[in-house]
């Protein structure tokens, strides 16, 4: 069955530097597997798994919603020390489905355990009875219908009879365009490094485009890594490094009742044990993490909904680290901002606005503005030598990097978001249809 073209086929996106990916190959312990269950119009792949033969240590942050959806509520309330599969359907978000919707997952669970321990006697030579509750869920699409239970149950067979124990760049492609939405692009990243004297892969993938302000993390995304890291080390690496990455990013500033980021350690690799998150030896670990992240995060916004522009924002030398944060995602949340650099006009007074709303009190005497290298407002003034026609020249460009220097303290904080285009809305408003 087809792989999700039609989206990244018809992309339309300006960043075309974010069309490339990277040659994620094979890691240990990680095995994935795709089809197509229909659960859309056109056949595409959209029901991935990811097999953990030997189990995974693992760590998840969720949601911050009030309303989360069934396999949320399932992940946390079957929190085991090893994984052995992560099921991922599109097109239904299975929320607001109610007892029928966890009632499916129940199901779900018990015939995909099943199928893997028949795999595990087949294959292993010391095979492993794999439980129900060791299996995780991802779901992303449309709230309020109806979950297709019997149509991604239809096709457990062919997930577990076409599961790949040797991993490529077209596999990892596949996974990444079976967990898609309205995306136009794959998100995928990878970096490795050193745990004392081993080399460690840490690969990941990624879906978002809409739907999209973080309040833990955003989106889905999936972290794997063949290094040895027990689950409370990894829940505290994830939950550091999201603050800076995904809780970095702003679409829309709508945040998903879906939200999942999770990370997988397979064990295959061999290195001294890690104590804790202070281990020495984790510190490249800890960088190398960062950089996936960061790398998926940007992607989901470059892929952003109707999105032209790829915006940083960086507010610098406030008091607290929360004041740049608020400043960065005023900004970066204004639909009078996002517009105007739809518009390539360099509407500046849009962003004093911004600041302003953010509630965050600042010395206005001290308050510099740059667009890209161009100073618009330094020191509380019109910089002498600002140019209009210079600055509206740099408003065409792909990437916009806007500065805020609030001059008050030491604290910094970058945040990423997109424009607000026509083409926007044209998805929004068809995206049911």
């Amino acid at each position: 069955m087809g792989i999700n073209l039609t989206n990244f086929l018809s992309s339309k996106s300006k960043n075309k530097r974010m069309m490339e990916f990277q040659d994620l190959d094979h890691i240990d312990g990680v095995s994935i597997s795709t089809v197509s269950a229909n659960l859309y119009e056109n056949p595409r792949d959209d029901l991935v798994m990811f097999y953990f033969r030997d189990g995974a240590n693992n760590a998840s942050v969720y949601t911050q919603s009030k309303i989360i959806s069934e396999n949320i509520k399932w992940n946390l309330k079957h929190k085991c020390k090893k994984v052995f599969s992560l099921l991922v359907n599109t097109r239904n978000a299975n929320c607001f489905t109610g007892k029928q919707g966890y009632k499916g997952l129940e199901k779900i669970s018990e015939i995909i355990s099943q199928k893997l321990t028949e795999k595990q006697k087949t294959d292993e030579d010391v095979p492993k009875k794999i439980k129900s509750k060791e299996i995780m869920f991802g779901c992303t699409g449309t709230i309020g219908e109806m979950f297709p239970e019997e149509k991604i149950i239809s096709k457990i067979s062919d997930l577990v009879n076409k599961i790949k124990y040797t991993q490529n760049k077209y596999i990892w492609v596949k996974a990444a365009l079976g967990i898609m939405t309205t995306d136009t692009q794959p998100k995928m990243a990878m970096e490795e490094c050193n745990i004392g004297n081993s080399l460690v892969k840490i690969y990941g993938i990624a879906k978002g485009s809409g739907m999209i302000q973080p309040n833990m993390a955003t989106t889905l995304g999936y972290i794997f890594t063949d290094a040895d890291i027990p689950n409370d080390v990894l829940k505290k690496l994830l939950k550091k490094n999201i603050s800076t990455t995904f809780n970095a990013i702003t679409c829309d500033s709508d945040t998903s009742t879906n939200d999942m980021v999770s990370i997988f350690s397979t064990g295959k690799k061999k290195h001294s044990k890690i104590k804790n998150i202070n281990d020495e030896k984790i510190q490249e670990f800890d960088v190398a993490l960062n950089k996936v992240l960061l790398n998926l995060a940007k992607r989901v916004v470059a892929d952003g909904e109707g999105a032209s522009k790829f915006i940083t924002i960086k507010v610098k030398n406030c008091k607290k680290e929360n004041d740049a944060k608020r400043i960065a995602f005023s900004i970066a949340n204004s639909p009078l901002v996002k517009t105007a650099i739809a518009g390539e006009d360099p509407n500046w007074g849009r962003i004093v606005m911004a600041i302003g709303k953010a509630g965050v009190l600042i010395n206005i005497d001290k308050l510099s503005i740059k667009f890209g290298e161009n100073y618009i407002f330094q020191n509380g003034k019109i910089n002498i030598n600002y140019n209009e026609n210079e600055t509206a020249d740099y408003m065409k460009n792909d990437n916009i990097f806007i500065e805020i220097d609030i001059s008050n303290g030491f604290k910094n904080f970058t945040a990423y978001t997109m424009d607000l285009s026509k083409k926007y809305i044209e998805i929004n408003a068809d995206y049911r249809s």
